[in-house]
């Protein structure tokens, strides 16, 4: 099995079923490629993905070309990980959470882009930006209290690994949650996304590369 991966100080699509994998203990060749190159980017990872975007999972014959489906493949593939919860309605809550982080939040995401190389720092963001803040705030708020924590769906599960390049932004950015509401619990998660050993591993090879 390879997962063809982007640049890992930027590429939050790639981080994501990349964490879902070392969470599930899976071996995997990892093919990390140099994002922002223009063409070249798109050629190089074309020649694995029809999508010529990262990231795109390899296992044999078959190529999977996006994080959320490469996610969902994983799950069924490797049902002893438990990488969603076995309640059918907080399984029905982490998929509309990932859903909504795959397909929304555009201005928190043009913004402010994970960095890991760069220093936190204060940063003003729109009010669009600021509105998808606190969506967040609010959906991370309501799912902990509906699980108890510690992750959004009690477990980890692959919704904690949709979130986490949302708390890389939080940390560079200097967004502050307590802005946004009763933000306690929300704080908290963010904090500990950051400090799960698979995130801790790719950030750690982020930073030598």
């Amino acid at each position: 099995m390879e997962l063809v991966i982007g640049t890992k100080r930027w590429s939050t699509w790639s981080l994501r079923p990349w964490l879902v994998l070392k969470r599930a203990g899976v071996d995997f060749a990892e093919i990390e490629i140099a994002l922002r190159r223009g063409d070249a980017t798109g050629d190089e990872i074309g020649r694995v993905s029809p999508s010529r975007l990262a990231p795109a999972l390899r296992d044999g014959d078959l190529v999977i070309w996006d994080s959320l489906a490469i996610c969902e493949y994983l799950a069924e593939k490797y049902p002893e990980a438990k990488l969603w919860p076995d309640d059918p309605a907080l399984r029905a809550l982490g998929r509309s959470a990932c859903a909504e982080m795959h397909s929304g939040f555009q201005a928190l995401r043009s913004e402010c882009p994970m960095a890991l190389d760069e220093a936190p720092r204060a940063f003003e963001l729109s009010e669009a930006a600021e509105k998808n803040v606190r969506r967040i705030v609010a959906l991370w708020t309501a799912l902990l209290a509906r699980s108890h924590g510690p992750f959004l769906l009690g477990a980890w599960s692959i919704a904690d690994a949709f979130y986490t390049p949302v708390a890389t932004r939080f940390r560079t950015y200097g967004v502050k949650l307590a802005d946004y509401g009763d933000a306690g619990a929300a704080q908290a998660y963010s904090e500990r996304l950051l400090e799960t050993p698979e995130f801790l591993a790719w950030e750690e090879a982020a930073l030598v590369a």
